[in-house]
């Protein structure tokens, strides 16, 4: 039945219902109100068995995730922003060990200077870190994304990361349903791992490798990542005949009738334009929209198949290599690689800047005349811009 809730409430009473044995975490804006109601359910005892672990950082509460799960136990965290720089090490050396720990990334911007907003700039900085990042567009599907985790991850032997927009998901109320227990339970299996650590037969994990062999290992990670693309739609369909939603998918398509423009985007922003789109297509202007639903692995044949007939792609980016461009832009083109298709970038919503649809449809028929440099800033405040190169501010 739909109700009313808060992403984060539903995001934390959907991962109770996967029934994860151990949960630690460090509390930081925007993720906070997930594990907070995560600690709720194990406190009241209606998430048991599970062990709530308060740590003092980052980087202990992805150290304890990699302890947990190496036991045996189904286990889940959540960080944002800075909180997952602090866990850069540790998140290669979960991806490494193969260990399938899921966690929320509530996308936040990272820093100097400070700012608690969104944008992708945190899980991307962490695309090579081995870890499986899905992008959900809404709180449904952040809901439904979550659950699919826990059985890619196990299926898999290989760690999730679920993607939501910090506060424009995470502390937006919303109308969700959320898979019944007796659902997740029929999905979503006793985990089963494939290696434990035990006391009575004692090993070693995550020992020195040495050149005769790194390679092989990293080829081992890439070939794990590559048939995530193949399982992710397979457990995706699964989970439509389970709750009768949509299951997580590679990418999504949108409006892609006689769409010679189609705008490539993840996360929330992709609403926005789906709304902006609507408003062009009503005044006789088609542009197409194709989201990212997995970002890694990037679904390569899948993109090249979506945007084959497109003409003009703007990719939004949500995140900025500082000077090279976007990451995603970069994905893009070596999946379109060999097509005559003009690419461009479009960042836009740095640190939380509001993405609106007059700027879109502003942005979009500039596309149309083909009027967009190779790298735009959506709404650049070029005044402030010249008054910092002035003053050497920023340098």
């Amino acid at each position: 039945m739909p109700e009313q809730l808060e992403g984060s409430v539903a995001v934390a009473r959907t991962v109770a219902r996967c029934r994860p044995q151990v949960v630690c975490a460090y509390p930081i804006t925007p993720q906070t109100h997930i594990v907070e109601g995560l600690s709720v359910l194990v406190r009241e005892g209606s998430l048991a068995p599970c062990e709530f672990v308060n740590v003092e950082s980052e980087f202990a509460a992805l150290s304890v995730a990699i302890g947990a799960s190496a036991t045996g136990a189904r286990t889940y965290t959540a960080t944002a922003s800075q909180g997952l720089l602090y866990m850069a090490e540790a998140l290669y050396n979960a991806s490494g060990l193969g260990l399938p720990i899921v966690m929320t990334v509530a996308n936040r911007a990272i820093g100097a200077p400070i700012n608690i907003w969104n944008d992708h700039s945190d899980s991307m900085s962490q695309r090579d870190c081995g870890w499986l990042q899905l992008f959900a567009e809404d709180n449904q599907q952040a809901v439904d994304l979550h659950v699919q985790a826990f059985r890619i991850a196990e299926e898999l032997s290989v760690p999730v990361m679920v993607c939501m927009d910090g506060f424009v998901l995470t502390h937006a109320y919303e109308q969700v349903e959320l898979p019944t227990q007796e659902q997740v339970d029929a999905f979503v299996p006793l985990y089963q791992p494939r290696q434990v650590l035990d006391p009575q037969a004692p090993i070693t994990i995550g020992a020195m490798v040495g050149p005769e062999a790194f390679t092989e290992v990293r080829y081992l990670a890439h070939e794990t990542q590559l048939r995530a693309l193949e399982v992710i739609p397979r457990i995706g369909a699964e989970y439509a005949e389970v709750t009768g939603r949509p299951g997580g998918a590679l990418v999504s398509a949108y409006n892609m009738t006689d769409a010679d423009i189609v705008v490539v985007a993840m996360g929330s922003v992709l609403g926005t334009l789906k709304d902006t789109v609507d408003e062009l297509a009503a005044d006789g202007t088609q542009v197409g929209v194709v989201g990212i639903t997995t970002y890694r692995p990037f679904p390569a044949a899948a993109v090249r198949a979506a945007l084959a007939d497109a003409a003009r792609v703007v990719v939004l980016e949500r995140a900025i290599s500082p000077g090279v461009g976007g990451p995603l832009t970069a994905d893009v083109r070596g999946a379109l690689a060999g097509l005559s298709t003009e690419i461009v970038t479009v960042v836009a919503g740095l640190g939380g800047r509001a993405i609106t649809r007059p700027s879109l449809r502003a942005m979009l028929l500039e596309a149309g005349r083909g009027a967009l440099d190779l790298l735009t800033f959506l709404d650049l405040d070029l005044p402030q811009i010249q008054r910092a190169q002035l003053t050497g501010a920023g340098r």
